[in-house]
């Protein structure tokens, strides 16, 4: 009891309210009774997106890290980011750069099939890692790499919903599709780099 009591401290409970955001993100995102619905979903991943540098800096701050942050917290990026992938591959349009939209909707799909590998692996990863009694940290690159995915994310929401101003939604779905594929292959190179650096966890006892 005291250990969950020291474990469920403010800034996991920021953690676990971001993961509990993210069903409202989609909400609003198809909610097409809402005028500029998309936008606003924009503004609330903008808001879901800045708890996971909160619940960082108030842990780091405070001396409240903890092996549960530890693990949810890589959870939850994880979880909002591959949401939001997954809801812009499910709306097409979002993805208009001029004359190149099918080109872009196969580039878009590929790289957000690495990016959900992944994921996915590192997660198994984890799972083995956990086995042992492991806790392995989110590492630098792959915070890098985040914050990479949230950028190529908040400017393809943007470009599905600017006003009405074509002009201005190709400009972000350019920008989307470039920080996109830099998160690509930040997410490749981090995956490797996490797996290489904690190679030990495939060691048996």
């Amino acid at each position: 009891m005291i250990y969950m009591e020291n474990a469920m401290n403010l800034p996991n409970k920021i953690t676990i309210a971001r993961i509990c955001f993210i069903p409202i993100f989609v909400l609003l995102f198809y909610l097409d009774v809402l005028p500029n619905h998309i936008f606003i979903a924009t503004l609330f991943f903008i808001l879901i997106a800045f708890t996971d540098f909160l619940d960082g800096y108030i842990a780091r701050k405070y001396n409240l890290v903890t092996n549960l942050g530890k693990f949810l917290d890589p959870i939850a990026d994880k979880v909002l980011i591959s949401t939001a992938y997954i809801l812009i591959l499910t709306k097409p349009d979002i993805l208009k750069v001029l004359w190149v939209d099918n080109l872009v909707v196969i580039f878009s799909g590929i790289a957000i099939a690495f990016i959900m590998a992944r994921e996915l692996i590192v997660s198994g990863f984890r799972m083995v890692a956990a086995s042992a009694n492991i806790v392995l940290p989110a590492d630098k690159i792959g915070k890098i790499k985040t914050v990479f995915q949230i950028i190529s994310v908040l400017f393809l929401l943007l470009s599905g919903d600017f006003f009405g101003v074509q002009f201005a939604c190709q400009i972000f779905s350019g920008i989307g599709l470039i920080t996109l594929a830099i998160a690509t292959v930040l997410t490749v190179m981090s995956g490797l780099h996490y797996i290489i650096k904690n190679k030990e966890v495939f060691k048996d006892a």
